[in-house]
């Protein structure tokens, strides 16, 4: 039997990169997956093209997760459309860059929203649902940086700080109700945006990291899987590290 047969899910930031491998792991477990970015039309067509692949029923939702009404919204139609919702995993995130002296107060509050507020807002909505039905999975993606800090991205390392407190809290909230909150901490993940480094970049990157390379999204997926499934259901408010042992 599949790990997440009869299962429902919804993955924001899932249009490309870790968020479209989280999903398209969940489709092939099994999973009725909506997939929410912040485009529709990037939604729709990754949604189909996760359908192709898996023959999983799929759902492409326009989703601005950092606002409340588009959070609410995101979760009545994939209700609607799957009538349930067994896993949320907040993936959507942006990083605007920079060092703090030269940072714009409307850069960091734009981070903070997307990667802290919107993951807030989407629990808030989603576990309606689930602390009714008593059951339920939160994956929220932090990051390496909200452990151990970067110089450059004060406001993203704040951001996926934040969303590890947020984590720890709304497991402690929700534990009564059998719906379990756990993180996923990746480390540096070939990625679109990674991809853009040059090669020497690259490699000093490697070399720091003890496994000597950077990670894939499917790892990531993996590790996403592993607590949305019934193999984790001993384990809630833990930061599961993906990370090649940069930090430890």
């Amino acid at each position: 039997m599949k790990r997440l047969e009869g299962k429902t899910a919804l993955v924001t930031g899932a249009a490309r990169g870790i968020g479209l491998e989280i999903a398209l792991a969940f489709a092939a477990e099994g999973a009725s997956v909506a997939v929410a970015d912040l485009s529709q039309a990037d939604s729709a067509a990754a949604a189909a093209d996760i359908a192709a692949k898996t023959g999983a029923k799929t759902l492409g939702l326009g989703l601005d997760v950092s606002k409340e009404a588009d959070c609410e919204r995101a979760v009545a139609e994939a209700e609607q459309a799957f009538g349930r919702l067994d896993i949320l995993v907040n993936n959507a995130g942006i990083t605007k860059d920079n060092l703090v002296l030269r940072m714009k107060e409307a850069d960091f509050s734009a981070v903070i929203d997307v990667n802290l507020k919107g993951a807030f807002l989407m629990a808030k909505a989603a576990s309606k649902l689930m602390l009714k039905a008593r059951s339920g999975r939160i994956v929220n993606i932090s990051s390496v940086v909200g452990q151990s800090g970067q110089a450059g991205q004060a406001n993203y390392s704040a951001s996926k700080a934040g969303l590890i407190g947020l984590t720890k809290s709304l497991a402690r909230e929700f534990a009564p109700r059998q719906v379990l909150v756990n993180a996923v901490a990746p480390g540096f993940i070939r990625t679109r945006m990674t991809e853009t480094l040059k090669d020497e970049a690259k490699a000093k990157i490697s070399e720091m990291i003890p496994l000597g390379r950077m990670g894939e999204p499917g790892e990531v997926a993996k590790a996403a899987l592993f607590l949305a499934s019934d193999d984790s259901a001993y384990i809630t408010g833990q930061v599961l590290a993906v990370n090649g042992g940069l930090y430890m």
